[in-house]
């Protein structure tokens, strides 16, 4: 039986198919028509290619050259699993995004073509690149995919069927939702808006599904217009009754495919208010050029981003089930330690995820848990497999050191995402040295007051200021935004150095944030310890409204990992004010085993 051709077979394969449409360079984006982050199978392109599974990074392939852009992340990953395959891992700081773009221009000349899918590309982007390779002569294709024909057993579109949100879970209506909407457009001056990112058509719609492992979303377009909405979706998605609900609603249906058509027949003086950020290049092609584009943000990222009162009291509800969850998880852990029980990474991933299962609401995990073992901790984006994982006790010898879980939940009721860095047998001086230079980040920014929309990326050096004094940095943003039972990261806002700080990135109340800052030494450990935070009203004074911040995740912070002496008597209070709420909240949810453990590990220090 023949073995399936290797990544460096495929790029072979991809070369070839180059020299036939005369093309220079092949480029491969970690995206798809909706500029998801996290992808249906159909557009894992770059992963098959190249046989490069993290989540983000940009395949270039030239007849001579193949590289693939991942920014420090990913950097160790990347050179794991590019080794051997001729594909060089081309490392970028996290806000060095479009460096393939720079690499290109320098890289090619007069008369050279570029390809790429532009259903993929998105538009932003693609300005970004055509500007860039223009001034060497080269110019761009976008009007095909090369890996229709090189993927033979490419996968179809995602079948799985659409849901609807139960009205307790979705106090807004999609008919009121859909009507500001409208009134944002009017606003803008347009009478139609294309929305593709897959939440925002999630959520203005009240539905969701299970097309995108992790995120509850499905693969649709939605086109709306002065009097009716078109989602573009494939057939047999959607039951009959929800059609029909739909329908009364104004929302019609039409396939996934027949979105271009659509967009061609609109006339002069149409207007199509359009995201550049958000919509692909290739999608928005069809439109006639008497077509008057404004562009702007959709109003549906900023809308969602701010929750309401009612879905912040379910995303506090869920909050305790999910601290539920995890003290009965971290109890099982400590006894299996001390029982010297087998466990690797791989049971880190399996017992945590049984135990969010069995609470109500429960729909799956909110992203792949990240379960690293002192050095392989040390890797933001590590993911334990079955040929590749640590073992933390072997059921005779238990392992010293720091053990690194970033976890999450989808809930009907929210949207979880949590790190906590626990002790394994003994700990270094170092080693808690870290760890407590990183609560004292987590604390500042926890603590932090600021007028009302201050700019998101201005807050994240609040959490940075402890660990720079102490020499160190971390290569990722403190925190992104998060969805209400929809996707774990979501716009507009981030409090992160890497986003621009533009006017839709203010900081505003309702907006669910992470505060997860880190020190991740290669090759030893990492330390990454993370809330999510409701911005929230603090104060008014003669100088305006002040925003704060209120701490939703409710997990014990392992105090044996912490250097008493380097915190101050200020963050001293705030852990223990913290611990004794996530004590007085989780207690009524827990039995037992997780009762004692909670108990144990909310005393104060």
């Amino acid at each position: 039986m023949s073995q399936p051709p290797s990544a460096v077979g495929r790029i072979a394969s991809l070369r070839q198919a180059m020299r036939h449409h005369g093309l220079s360079a092949w480029i491969v984006p970690s995206s798809d028509p909706h500029l998801s982050e996290y992808l249906p199978e159909r557009w894992q392109g770059r992963q098959w290619l190249s046989g490069f599974t993290g989540s983000v990074g940009t395949l270039v392939v030239t007849p001579h050259f193949a590289g693939v852009w991942v920014d420090s992340r990913y950097w160790l990953q990347a050179d794991a699993e590019l080794s051997g395959t001729g594909i060089t891992p081309m490392k970028i700081n996290a806000n060095a995004g479009v460096a393939f773009i720079d690499w290109l221009a320098a890289n090619c000349g007069q008369g050279d073509q570029i390809g790429v899918d532009g259903r993929v590309l998105g538009l932003a982007a693609t300005r970004a690149l055509q500007d860039a390779i223009s001034g060497c002569g080269a110019s761009l294709r976008m009007d095909f995919d090369l890996l229709d024909d090189l993927w033979p057993e490419r996968p179809g579109l995602p079948a799985a069927p659409i849901f609807e949100q139960q009205p307790r879970f979705a106090p807004v209506s999609r008919s009121a939702k859909l009507h500001k909407v409208r009134e944002a457009m009017t606003v803008a001056g347009a009478g139609w808006h294309l929305i593709s990112a897959l939440d925002d058509i999630a959520w203005v719609l009240n539905l969701r599904g299970s097309d995108v492992p992790y995120n509850p979303v499905f693969v649709a377009h939605l086109l709306i217009g002065p009097q009716v909405a078109t989602l573009f979706v494939s057939d047999g998605k959607l039951p009959p009754q929800l059609r029909t609900r739909l329908a009364a609603d104004g929302v019609q249906l039409a396939g996934y495919d027949q979105l271009a058509s659509h967009l061609a027949k609109l006339t002069a003086g149409s207007a199509m208010l359009i995201d550049p950020r958000r919509v692909t290049a290739g999608i928005v092609q069809p439109l006639a050029s008497v077509v008057r584009r404004v562009e702007q943000i959709n109003p549906t990222t900023l809308a969602k981003s701010m929750k309401n009162d009612a879905e912040v009291e379910l995303i506090r509800s869920t909050m305790e089930l999910d601290g539920a969850a995890l003290a009965e998880f971290f109890a099982w852990l400590e006894q299996a330690l001390a029982r010297r029980e087998p466990v690797t990474e791989l049971t880190i991933d399996e017992r945590i995820t049984q135990a969010r299962a069995r609470r109500d609401g429960y729909f799956s995990p909110s992203f792949a848990t990240i379960a690293g073992f002192n050095a392989n901790g040390a890797m933001p984006h590590y993911r334990a497999t079955t040929n590749s994982h640590a073992v933390i006790c072997d059921g005779r010898n238990t392992g010293n050191g720091l053990l690194l879980i970033d976890s999450g939940g989808q809930y009907q009721t929210g949207t979880t995402d949590i790190t906590r860095v626990v002790a394994v047998g003994e700990t270094s001086a170092e080693q808690r040295q870290d760890f407590t230079r990183v609560l004292k980040g987590v604390i500042a920014l926890s603590q932090a007051r600021f007028p009302r929309g201050t700019r998101s990326p201005m807050l994240d050096s609040l959490a940075r200021a402890p660990i720079w004094a102490s020499g160190a940095e971390y290569g990722h943003g403190t925190g992104h935004g998060v969805g209400f039972f929809l996707n774990v990261h979501e716009g507009p806002h981030g409090i992160t150095p890497y986003l621009l700080p533009e006017p839709q990135t203010a900081m505003e109340p309702g907006m669910v944030t992470s505060n997860e800052p880190g020190i991740y030494r290669a090759g030893r450990w990492g330390v990454r310890i993370e809330n999510l935070l409701l911005t929230v009203p603090a104060q008014t004074t003669e100088f305006g409204t002040f925003l704060g911040f209120e701490t939703l995740t409710l997990c014990p912070i392992d105090s044996r990992c912490i250097e008493r002496d380097l915190l101050n008597p200020a963050e001293v209070d705030w852990l223990n004010d913290y611990h004794a709420t996530v004590r007085a909240r989780v207690a009524p949810h827990v039995t037992g085993a997780a009762a004692d453990w909670l108990q144990t590990n909310t005393q104060p220090i």
